[in-house]
């Protein structure tokens, strides 16, 4: 089976190609480190972390190097830093540290490469060269800037005509501009911000440039897949694209990204998530109420081109619908244990078939349907259930029909916990211990038809915060959320 992914260049869905199957490549603009990041900024993240393990899967560990920068050199970054009385890296180690843990937390695998800006200033300096040296730049007034006039295919990507580039580019029009949709490369840094020395005097880079540097130093060119929000679109990515293209000569030959990927908004009501609006709920503060996998399965429960709402029951269904699948692995190991069976080696033949028959690799493969993949781990799910409380347990076939929703939901990043701490994870040993003796007893009273005592013992475990659920494997329990 293929992958195939949506093209923003071409507008259409197309068989993924890598230039060279062996190393496979990905870019992915990542965070600007100011601040905790908000739960909007991690749904790329999360995104081409599922592609990522795709990737990963189809070509091989080792095959595939993915970078995501970190933009550390900013007006907010230095504004913060004035503020504090700090050089900037302490406020970009700090942020980015918090960044990093949250991704991890949110089940994101670290990217192959985290390239940041102020370790790339070099890189940024010599594309600047190159470019005024071909005519594809100039200087001015300390500045340098794009000559957009330079390269014919400017706002191929974006597919936006010039006077609406320049009307949404949200840059001055000053008047050592040779065209009004010229952006900075380099410019001139304010009274005690940070600043590098460059042919062109002493300043700082524009945000443009940072990552057409940091795509050729770090990956080389071309790369397969430059990913990021729609936003980015324009400005950012169609006047990265022309920079990476023109550093290379005016005859335009240079292939720059075989793919361009971007996830939609993720929306508070009616409006993009943004701290400048301030309708933002922080990744940081959503991990203390709820597990990360919650949140990565709302992330991911729209497509990714799609915008995506983000309310209170989103992470709602989504616990519940994780819950569903860690009661099946909870069912699985009481029944055997119960049984006292022990689950054979899972078939790997067999746990390939139940992937492709029950549609999650061809809609995860299919410009990452992840909501159709979902609904796909729920038949697997159900099949696992249904192997499990057949009359006659075969447990060869119970094995495999776990080992697929396993392996199914491991390329999604779910289901990575140990299935018991998933529900019981709040309680210490001797609490559990306590549950158990609980819930034996109460099992004990149901079978004695003792329905008064049953009643009180259940009454005893709710106080203790505690839901039992009853189901055709027996009774299991977790400690319920806080309100």
């Amino acid at each position: 089976m293929n992958l195939s992914l949506y093209d923003t260049m071409t507008r259409t869905k197309r068989a993924f190609v890598p230039a060279d199957p062996e190393r496979v490549t990905m870019y992915v603009c990542g965070p600007t480190v100011y601040n905790f990041a908000h739960i909007g900024n991690f749904r790329p993240v999360v995104v081409f972390d599922v592609l990522f393990r795709v990737l990963r899967r189809l070509y091989g560990e080792d095959a595939v190097v993915y970078a995501a920068n970190v933009t550390d050199v900013d007006d907010k970054i230095n504004k913060k830093a004035a503020d504090e009385g700090v050089p900037i890296s302490t406020i970009t180690n700090r942020y980015l540290d918090a960044y990093n843990a949250d991704a991890r937390a949110l089940g994101a695998l670290p990217p192959s490469l985290q390239p940041r800006v102020t370790e790339t200033m070099d890189a940024i300096i010599a594309m600047i060269g190159q470019l005024v040296d071909n005519g594809s730049a100039y200087a001015a007034e300390g500045h340098v800037l794009f000559d957009t006039q330079s390269f014919p295919a400017y706002g191929k990507l974006s597919g936006r005509p010039m006077d609406e580039m320049i009307a949404g580019a949200r840059v001055d029009v000053a008047p050592y501009k040779r065209h009004p949709a010229d952006f900075v490369l380099w410019k001139p840094s304010k009274e005690n911000e940070p600043e590098w020395e460059s042919p062109w005097g002493s300043g700082r880079p524009g945000w443009h440039i940072e990552c057409s540097a940091m795509i050729e130093e770090a990956l080389g060119l071309p790369i397969d897949i430059h990913g990021g929000g729609i936003d980015l679109v324009f400005p950012h990515h169609e006047n990265e694209l022309a920079q990476g293209v023109c550093a290379h000569g005016h005859e335009h030959k240079t292939e720059y990204a075989r793919y361009w990927l971007h996830n939609g908004f993720l929306n508070m009501g009616e409006e993009k998530m943004s701290k400048s609006v301030g309708n933002v709920a922080l990744a940081h503060d959503l991990l203390e109420s709820y597990p990360g996998e919650a949140i990565r399965w709302a992330l991911l429960a729209g497509h990714y081109r799609a915008p995506l709402e983000w309310n209170g029951e989103l992470i709602g269904q989504a616990k519940n619908a994780l819950d569903r699948l860690y009661q099946l692995l909870v069912d699985v190991r009481r029944v055997a244990r119960d049984h006292d069976a022990e689950l054979p080696a899972p078939d790997k033949g067999a746990v390939g078939r139940a992937l492709e028959a029950s549609g999650f690799l061809p809609a995860l493969l299919d410009d990452l349907n992840t909501p159709q993949a979902f609904s796909s781990l729920f038949s697997l799910m159900n099949l696992a259930r249904s192997e499990l409380l057949a009359g006659e347990t075969n447990w060869r076939r119970v094995a495999d029909a776990q080992a697929a929703l396993l392996e199914a939901a491991n390329l999604l990043g779910f289901l990575v916990q140990d299935p018991d701490d998933w529900f019981q994870g709040a309680a210490d040993e001797g609490l559990k211990a306590r549950i158990e003796d609980l819930i034996a007893a109460r099992a004990a009273a149901r079978t004695a038809k003792d329905w008064p005592e049953a009643d009180r013992i259940r009454a005893e475990l709710a106080a203790l915060n505690v839901e039992v659920m009853d189901g055709p494997a027996g009774a299991t329990w977790r400690i319920k959320e806080q309100a």
